[in-house]
């Protein structure tokens, strides 16, 4: 049994669990498995499952996978990424224009 790969999580800053494998086959997998956490990346398919279906994007189209990666990007390596404009949170009932 081989000890877990750790990581110094861009997105949680700690040192983490890492993921088991990189999440895409190019430089951007590359880049968030080295520096993301397990953690980290669940939240960010939480958030992920909230865009896919705000704007109603399907991963097995190519345009549309372009834009979930951007997103993806952004939200470990840029300044994080919006709530689509006039998302609702199903908890409260009130709009979420912030960051996630």
């Amino acid at each position: 049994m081989s000890e877990q790969r750790m990581v110094d999580c861009i997105k949680l800053g700690k040192s983490l669990p890492g993921l088991r494998r990189p999440p895409y086959r190019d430089e951007l997998g590359k880049r968030i498995y080295s520096n993301v956490s397990e953690e980290a990346w669940k939240m960010w398919l939480e958030q992920q499952k909230m865009i896919l279906n705000e704007y109603r994007l399907n991963p097995t189209n190519p345009d549309h996978m372009k834009t979930i990666k951007e997103q993806t990007e952004q939200h470990f390596f840029g300044g994080g990424v919006s709530s689509p404009e006039g998302f609702v949170d199903g908890d409260s009932g009130t709009a979420k224009p912030g960051q996630f």
